[in-house]
């Protein structure tokens, strides 16, 4: 239908004057003027057709009797929620956390209290590998803390202030790891996603090159970043090398892994890894989370260990773990640690840490790089290797680890919650590990046992574990031939990296 105003005029004079004439007599036109309505006037309608009687007919009501309106109503959103929940309950990767508190007192680590009824058990999957979170040390310089500086910390370190405290543990962290500085962030999942987001942002044409094992926290970092990636398979420098190689000369790089694999226990290539990343010109991103405090003369780490730290530019670690508290960290360049504390949302945007943590931390990290420390890491090796040797002296099955993590592989989410389920009646509690954890069809449970347990409560356990195999029907007793794994043929080791000032009686020769 034409429009009855501009219809009148000649075509020509609409051409050339047409947008004079809109900007003129727009405001007249009920069509244009829809998203200008005026309280009680109804223009949605053109007068002309109004004028001019309906030239639309309505259909027979044959043809629409039977048509009815699909009801609208808001969105069903309990609905979509409940079925996302019984999907993740149909293939068992739902979570179930466990009511468990640990307990702290000496003569009771490291049970917790389970349940409603709070019944005894023993934790063997706490991340708190050396037991700092109970000693007393770090307990009373938290205790202080509360007292001198109260429990929170008021805001972010730019609007609350930046406390005398958290310089010391910054200072603390970057003497740990021989750089220049640090910096802390409230979790290091925050600290691990923060850092590559940005420094991958910000380097122009950055390319990333990630191991196919790392966290999640890696992982997110670098998708957030929206850089281009590559990643390697796991562990594996021969691939590495073979990505870079390929790669244009003269852009930024980020090679970014971790020295101890959490699930698996798999220690990687550092040296061989950071040396093929600088030669092809990039900067190595190291994530020594489930290394640091257990490995090396002050505990700093794979790269400590091995005399090899100063080959890291960046490295990630934790104060939730070995440290006893919560908080994640880097250290590095004091331009690289200036510029990611100046652009990184995820530490600008952040409360920072809260006194108690801030200086239970700088007790725990000073705790474990003493000769107090050093002993609590033989100690610790020592009733890895205890473990790893009963398990295989037992038939049962135990993925080959050279660090501190006892993974037991038990296929099929339903099994592997079974077995959990059924050490924890007998006293034992261990999580369940399934997907999106690890990858579906290697699910396990993940041993983390320390310097508390003993050689006795070893011993149940594994009797613990026998029984449970046996209750759920998984065979077992052909895992290991000739003290190798059936499946790969790969020797369980259980060589620690330095002599033992202390012995367990009654150890496994």
């Amino acid at each position: 239908m034409p429009c009855p105003f501009l219809g009148s005029l000649n075509q020509a004079f609409v051409r050339n004057y047409g947008a004079g004439l809109l900007k003129q007599y727009g405001s007249f036109c009920p069509a244009l003027t829809r998203g200008f309505r005026t309280l009680g006037n109804d223009e949605t309608k053109c007068p002309f057709i109004q004028n001019n009687g309906p030239i639309i007919s309505e259909a027979p009501k044959e043809m629409t009797e039977d048509i009815k309106p699909e009801p609208v109503g808001p969105y069903k959103y309990d609905s979509f929620f409940h079925d996302q929940i019984s999907a993740k309950k149909k293939d068992y990767s739902y979570r179930v956390f466990k009511k468990v508190s640990r307990l702290a007192a000496d003569g009771l680590y490291p049970a917790a209290l389970e349940g409603a009824d709070n019944r005894r058990v023993t934790v063997w999957c706490a991340n708190d590998y050396l037991g700092a979170s109970r000693h007393a040390r770090v307990q009373d310089a938290a205790v202080a803390a509360i007292r001198s500086y109260g429990t929170g910390a008021g805001g972010t370190r730019n609007i609350a202030g930046n406390s005398q405290m958290t310089e010391k543990l910054e200072a603390e962290i970057a003497k740990l790891h021989d750089k220049p500085a640090a910096l802390i962030f409230s979790s290091c999942f925050v600290a691990n996603d923060a850092t590559l987001s940005t420094l991958a942002k910000i380097l122009p044409g950055c390319i990333v090159y990630s191991d196919a094992g790392n966290h999640a926290s890696m992982i997110q970092g670098i998708r957030n970043s929206r850089a281009p990636k590559h990643i390697f398979r796991h562990n594996d420098p021969n691939h590495l090398r073979q990505l870079l190689a390929e790669s244009p000369a003269g852009v930024p790089k980020l090679v970014v892994f971790e020295t101890v694999h959490s699930m698996s226990g798999a220690i990687c290539p550092l040296e061989e890894m950071c040396n093929i990343a600088h030669e092809y010109g990039a900067l190595t991103f190291v994530d020594e989370v489930h290394a640091v405090g257990l490995y090396g003369k002050h505990g700093a780490g794979i790269g400590e260990e091995r005399g090899i730290a100063h080959l890291i530019d960046i490295v990630s670690g934790t104060l939730g773990k070995a440290y006893g508290n919560v908080g994640g960290y880097i250290a590095g360049s004091s331009l690289l640690i200036d510029t990611i504390r100046s652009l990184a949302p995820g530490f600008i945007f952040t409360t920072a840490l809260p006194p108690p943590v801030l200086a239970g931390s700088l007790a725990a990290i000073r705790l474990l790089a003493s000769e107090e420390g050093r002993s609590l890491r033989a100690k610790h090796q020592a009733i890895v290797r205890y473990l790893k040797l009963s398990l295989l002296v037992a038939g049962l099955p135990q993925m080959p680890s050279v660090s501190h993590i006892v993974p037991v592989p038990i296929k099929g989410a339903d099994k592997v919650a079974l077995v959990a389920e059924s050490l924890m009646k007998r006293g034992h509690y261990v999580q369940a590990i399934n997907y999106p954890t690890v990858a579906r069809g290697t699910e396990r449970l993940r041993f983390a046992p320390g310097p508390y347990h003993t050689t006795e409560m070893i011993d149940k356990l594994v009797a613990a574990l026998i029984e449970s195999f046996h209750e759920n029907d998984i065979s077992f007793n052909q895992f290991v031939e000739n003290g190798a794994c059936r499946e790969c043929s790969m020797e369980y080791k259980m060589d620690i990296a330095y002599e033992e000032p202390y012995k367990y009686p009654m150890q496994v020769a």
